[in-house]
């Protein structure tokens, strides 16, 4: 097994977690994150951040069991609808998150060419500020960052 190492450019706001903190007002006294009646403790940040905004947005609060037919079609369907989907960067072992409207993707070894342009047009098209700001709402959630906009990582994992 090969060690992943890329470089992500997109459109849209950093979350922060991991070890260096969250990204988001009212932390709690030692950086935690605020109650949210969507996720505990317990849970996988991105996945239950992911299963409310399918059910919120879309409606979509299916869930998988062995031989339901056409359900992951269904979920990819849901899941495009949304308009934004969330990302982890820094490395496997202290993942931070983005919510994304829109990106590109270098894999290790790779020249990805970037159209800005194409790019910019995209972010216009899809009216994604309107739809950040919408799954942000739907999270109860307030980044530090004031306004979407283009950030560079990486990932490392």
């Amino acid at each position: 097994m090969g060690q992943s190492t890329d470089a992500m450019l997109v459109y849209g706001y950093h979350l922060g977690g991991g070890d260096s903190g969250w990204e988001l007002e009212g932390l709690g006294k030692y950086g935690e994150l605020p109650e949210l009646p969507w996720y505990g403790p317990e849970d996988d940040f991105q996945t239950a951040a992911e299963r409310h905004l399918l059910a919120t947005l879309t409606g979509f609060t299916e869930t998988w069991e062995p031989g339901k037919d056409g359900y992951f079609q269904r979920e990819r369907e849901a899941r495009a609808t949304l308009g934004v989907e969330f990302e982890t960067h820094c490395s496997d072992r202290s993942p931070m998150y983005l919510l994304i409207a829109v990106g590109v993707t270098a894999h290790r070894g790779c020249a990805t060419p970037v159209g800005f342009t194409q790019l910019a047009d995209e972010v216009t098209r899809q009216g994604a500020d309107a739809k950040l700001r919408q799954a942000l709402d739907a999270l109860g959630i307030r980044p530090r960052q004031r306004r979407p906009g283009w950030l560079l990582c990486s990932w490392w994992g």
